[in-house]
């Protein structure tokens, strides 16, 4: 499969942010970093090495743990979540939702990050956010993170193909 740069930042992530009323532009430039990073863009939805799912590769056990750990301290913020998800696929299949609901997946990737409470008011450069992604996105599967590799796939699948750039 696999989306677009700029289709994913216009249409799923800028749309998310700003309903959430958590815009900026370094929170869209770190989720797109963090679907090119984690899925090639959607290329690779499912990682059977590390059970990654979806864009992000969240793992099952990371979105539970999200779910039971996280959102429930916030009852508007998890009800605004669960807004997201298909009505009748979710209680089937919750996981599924990270492969197949592409604003959904977005919202649990950007879940992970407001857990960690990272700045994002603040213009940052591309090792910044680089280094946030390193820093702070524990998606469950374990996987070793390297903010040089980031930059590269950042520039390689986003720069030439998104208007907006980061320097």
């Amino acid at each position: 499969m696999g989306i677009y740069a700029s289709d994913l930042r216009e249409w799923i992530i800028k749309p998310y942010l700003q309903g959430l009323g958590e815009y900026s532009e370094v929170a869209e430039n770190l989720l797109l970093g963090t679907a090119a990073q984690e899925s090639l863009l959607g290329l690779h939805c499912f990682c059977a090495q590390t059970k990654g799912l979806g864009l992000y590769r969240i793992t099952a056990e990371k979105h539970r743990e999200l779910w039971d750990n996280y959102l429930v301290q916030f009852p508007d913020l998890a009800s605004q979540q669960r807004g997201l998800a298909s009505q009748q696929q979710f209680l089937k299949d919750p996981h599924g939702e990270l492969i197949t609901n592409l604003t959904y997946t977005t919202g649990m990737a950007w879940m992970i990050y407001r857990r960690a409470a990272i700045e994002t008011s603040k213009p940052l450069d591309l090792p910044a956010i680089a280094q946030l992604w390193a820093n702070h996105f524990d998606n469950g599967t374990g996987t070793a993170r390297n903010a040089d590799e980031f930059i590269q796939t950042y520039r390689s699948l986003v720069m030439g193909t998104c208007n907006k750039r980061v320097a």
